[in-house]
């Protein structure tokens, strides 16, 4: 993480070896960041998002964009 960026997602973005292949993960569920993106790039609205899943959080969302915004970043330099 760069200095002065502030630590969002940092406790809610969990990678576990074995759990969905290692891929980034929702608080340690089996939701991973790219099924959030997936869904809201097919035009599910978060508030559907929540009520199908539970488990999330309103909270997550902002989490599930930081973290690919980083990641875009990374890969684009």
């Amino acid at each position: 993480m760069e200095s002065g960026e502030p630590a969002m997602e940092e406790n809610r973005i969990t990678i576990e070896p074995g759990k969905r292949s290692g891929q980034p993960c929702i608080r340690g569920l089996r939701i991973t960041v790219w099924d959030v993106l997936g869904w809201l790039a097919a035009g599910v609205k978060e508030e559907q998002i929540l009520a199908d899943y539970p488990d999330l959080e309103a909270a997550d969302f902002p989490a599930v964009f930081e973290y690919a915004t980083r990641l875009g970043r990374r890969v684009a330099q």
